[in-house]
């Protein structure tokens, strides 16, 4: 998959650094070699000796080594790679990229390189969410930096939310995309899949029956031809593709909030199946049968999350949304992409005798201001590569 490909990767200094080395493993394994260079503060979490074990590679680490500048000056080495690779990525090591600073090996090399950087941020979930940090983070895509995660989940600090390091597979599917361009490389797109689970009370919600099997393969096709893909997704049954940047969410809300952090994007692909409703107050405490009789559930409207994309003063070049049906399913997807401003609508029929929600396969019709495509029962791994294809027609 990486043969004859050359990687400099920086380690930064936080906790997941310890994660490298088995991203130099797996990085190796399929055949590429690594040149690793550490920060000081890598060197509180893993040490050389390790790192130099697995690379099969000197580590380099002092701007001022003598011997290593003789050798290869820190010029020569920021351009003897195809990709530099920054994993962890840590706040500090960010901001030094905005600021242009160059006060050691790592952040010169960053500097002075000509090579493509992918970065691989990894914080407390107050860091990542700190005002700094997003200006830091927009700098760097405007700079031309790709970036791969963070994900979301229990941190070290113990703490729950985004921040946490994108795993080693997850940054090795998005290098070799990266050092294989496709027809989709340098562009950046939102999906959104799974289903959203509203609270009722603190053991009862309301949800749908998505399995997020279609969202999560549209994720992985559009990946595969090189986008840089931002995929939010609520409590699906499949896992998450790898080489995304993933955002775990439980509600229509948190999902509308993920998807306006992730903008600017080149496209927006809304395969999620949100919950049009919500119960208006959660109740904090677990609803008990009683003499009061069966409780009154008020429902509010969940905001409209496709409405809002396409609408949006930073809209997307193309917006694509879903249109789940069980009559009418042309007429209803058609009259629904005129209503809620997007580009295309993907519409299909989930009445239960078809089997398509949470099957393996789907039969959708493409409606485009031009007219509607029928295409034909197919996997939903082919559908999804289909229309990765139509999203790289219409962006390039």
């Amino acid at each position: 998959m990486l043969a004859t490909k050359r990687v400099t990767l920086i380690i930064g200094g936080g906790i997941a650094a310890y994660k490298c080395l088995d991203l130099i493993r797996q990085l190796r394994a399929a055949g590429a070699s690594v040149t690793p260079v550490l920060t000081r503060a890598a060197t509180q979490f893993v040490t050389p000796m390790s790192v130099a074990a697995l690379a099969g590679s000197q580590v380099y680490q002092d701007l001022f080594d003598l011997k290593d500048e003789a050798e290869m000056g820190h010029i020569q080495l920021s351009r003897a790679s195809d990709l530099i690779v920054v994993a962890p990525a840590t706040a500090d090591l960010m901001a030094k990229m905005v600021g242009g600073h160059a006060d050691d090996l790592a952040s010169t090399l960053l500097l002075a390189t000509d090579k493509p950087v992918l970065i691989a941020p990894a914080m407390n979930v107050r860091m990542w969410d700190h005002p700094a940090t997003r200006r830091n983070l927009a700098q760097l895509r405007a700079d031309g930096v790709q970036v791969i995660g963070p994900n979301s989940g229990d941190m070290a600090c113990g703490e729950f939310g985004p921040g946490r390091m994108s795993e080693p597979a997850e940054i090795v599917a998005a290098i070799a995309a990266h050092t294989t361009p496709g027809p989709l490389t340098g562009k950046r797109v939102l999906v959104t899949s799974g289903p959203t689970h509203e609270p009722i009370d603190p053991v009862r919600y309301i949800a749908n029956r998505s399995s997020g099997a279609q969202g999560t393969a549209i994720a992985r096709a559009l990946r595969a031809l090189g986008a840089e893909v931002v995929f939010v997704t609520g409590p699906a049954t499949v896992p998450p593709p790898e080489g995304v940047t993933l955002q775990r969410i439980e509600t229509a809300r948190e999902m509308l909030d993920a998807c306006l952090a992730a903008l600017p994007v080149d496209a927006a692909v809304m395969a999620a199946a949100v919950a049009d409703w919500r119960i208006a107050s959660d109740f904090t405490q677990k609803i008990k049968k009683g003499p009061q009789g069966i409780p009154e559930l008020q429902l509010s409207e969940n905001p409209d999350i496709l409405a809002t994309i396409s609408t949006h003063t930073q809209r997307p070049r193309l917006v694509v949304g879903f249109a789940a049906e069980t009559e009418n399913v042309i007429a209803h997807a058609t009259a629904k992409r005129a209503r809620k401003g997007c580009d295309w609508i993907v519409a299909n029929d989930v009445s239960p005798a078809t089997g398509i929600m949470g099957g393996s396969e789907n039969a959708v019709h493409l409606i485009t201001e031009t007219g509607t495509e029928d295409w034909p029962r197919l996997p939903k791994a082919e559908v999804a590569t289909r229309l990765a294809a139509r999203i790289a027609e219409a962006l390039t």
